[in-house]
């Protein structure tokens, strides 16, 4: 037709802000806030049906940056709020964006049982590995033995892995990245969007201020591919600068680091990503695996499809609504079984 007019799809620009974003200079959630808008326009086609919910953090300011529908709610708290608003209209794309102190502290029952239910909602998990916002103390994710304004001594408690207490709280999903590969994540979020099921994306993100480079053993650009490995489904495990280092299952049924040529090792020998195996005894090993006798696993490591949360509970309500006889007010003020006191 002559007089049609053509509706363009979205882009990153209409989810930027105009108002300032006021992070400290060099923050990593800079680089986050960019590879979200620029991942959502292939994610939806009406951004009225995005909204973010945040907790209390640094984090957490990120409803105010994007422009969509934005909840910034009570500290430790978003997991509730964010699971009520999927319940309520499963037709709407809901993120959620926490900080480690926030998730894994006050909001820790929260954020397990929200994973065990796997509503459908994409959670960004900021890993910075500190107290930020409350200027420096020591959260459930910072090392130990580290000094903080809380721990001046060093911390003497073992921290949470993410990956996991995820699948500890039986995930479908989890990712990592890194705040420094906006390419990466630009990927993984949306492979979290397609996700049918609660998906975690932890971030290892870099607080300039308060714990600077906490991540730099493998955000270093000459020392990322060495100690770092990106997996994808269906692909063998190989990393290294010259890509000759591979995974392989090893004796007792230990995973171990092998070199390509070696003791006649070939690529077919690696073990090969399966990101959708049901049993998560292997993905939970990947999320084990750290520096320095290993490299940290980066990537989707478990993306399993099980019916989410939302769905099984409309379909209830639905069956509920059909078999009984009290479809009224008035039906229920007058059915049986009433007594008097």
């Amino acid at each position: 037709m002559e007089n049609e007019v053509k509706v363009e799809g979205l882009s990153k620009k209409d989810f930027t802000v105009t108002n300032p974003v006021k992070w400290c200079a060099g923050c990593g959630g800079f680089s986050i806030l960019s590879s979200v808008q620029a991942a959502l326009p292939e994610v939806t086609e009406k951004k009225e049906n995005v909204v973010f919910v945040s907790g209390i953090g640094c984090s957490s300011r990120f409803p105010y940056y994007i422009n969509t529908y934005g909840f910034h709610s009570l500290h430790g708290r978003a997991m509730a709020i964010a699971s009520g608003i999927k319940t309520a209209n499963p037709k709407l794309d809901v993120w959620m964006v926490t900080g480690d102190g926030d998730s894994m502290a006050i909001g820790g029952n929260h954020f397990i049982h929200l994973i065990r239910r796997n509503i459908n909602i994409n959670l960004l998990l900021f890993n910075n590995k500190i107290y930020g916002l409350t200027k420096g103390q020591y959260s459930p994710t910072t090392p130990k033995g580290s000094k903080t304004k809380t721990s001046p001594e060093g911390t003497i408690e073992d921290p949470f892995n993410p990956g996991e207490l995820t699948l500890g709280a039986q995930g479908t999903f989890f990712a990592r990245v890194l705040d420094t590969d906006p390419k990466m994540m630009k990927e993984v979020f949306l492979q979290a969007a397609k996700h049918k099921g609660t998906s975690i994306v932890e971030i290892l993100q870099n607080c300039v201020i308060f714990n600077n480079q906490v991540h730099a053993d493998i955000t270093g650009k000459e020392v990322k591919d060495e100690h770092t490995i990106y997996l994808e489904h269906g692909k063998p495990m190989i990393f290294g600068n010259e890509r000759d280092k591979g995974i392989m299952m090893g004796k007792n049924f230990k995973l171990e680091v092998v070199k390509l040529g070696e003791n006649g090792i070939t690529e077919k020998d690696l073990m090969i990503h399966d990101a959708y195996n049901p049993d998560p005894t292997i993905h939970f090993m990947l999320t084990r695996l750290a520096r320095p006798e290993f490299p940290m696993a980066l990537g989707v490591i478990r993306q399993f499809e099980l019916e989410p949360y939302e769905i099984l509970l409309e379909q209830q309500v639905k069956s509920a609504m059909a078999a009984t006889k009290i479809k009224t007010m008035d039906d229920l003020l007058c059915s049986p079984g009433v007594f008097e006191i």
